[in-house]
């Protein structure tokens, strides 16, 4: 089945009702027909920040219990490429959320994304392949 790999910048907009991508964001998450994903990383992100706002903090929690995006697992022996990833885009920085980010892409096989950072235009999947954003 495919999936869509999902970073925080949407999701933080999904709980935040004045941030500027809020609409957008709830009209694709009630449009969309796919399974999200993501990872730990780009989950802390968002609960950092969505801090100002505990019932928001809450409310994603709630979200993502009732199944509201797939988390995958990054373990220690992932790091490695991690860091590779890190290291090659270095320049952008790339932030550890990113670097998840690619990695899972790399590693399900998945080009197509939600987010808002246009450095995914820039991030290549095995140094190769472009990622397909569908949200931006």
């Amino acid at each position: 089945m495919k999936k869509i790999i999902i970073d925080s910048g949407p999701l933080i907009a999904l709980f935040d009702s004045s941030d500027i991508f809020h609409h957008q964001s709830v009209e694709f998450v009630k449009a969309n027909k796919y399974p999200l994903i993501t990872t730990i990383a780009s989950i802390t992100e968002v609960l950092h920040l969505l801090d100002f706002n505990r019932n928001a903090q809450i409310d994603f929690l709630e979200w993502i219990s009732r199944g509201g995006v797939e988390i995958y697992k990054i373990q220690n022996e992932d790091f490695d490429r991690l860091k590779q990833l890190t290291e090659k885009y270095r320049d952008l920085p790339m932030d550890f959320a990113d670097s998840c980010l690619v990695y899972l892409a790399e590693q399900l096989s998945i080009n197509t994304i939600a987010t808002i950072d246009r450095d995914f235009t820039i991030y290549r999947i095995k140094g190769r392949k472009k990622f397909k954003v569908v949200f931006s």
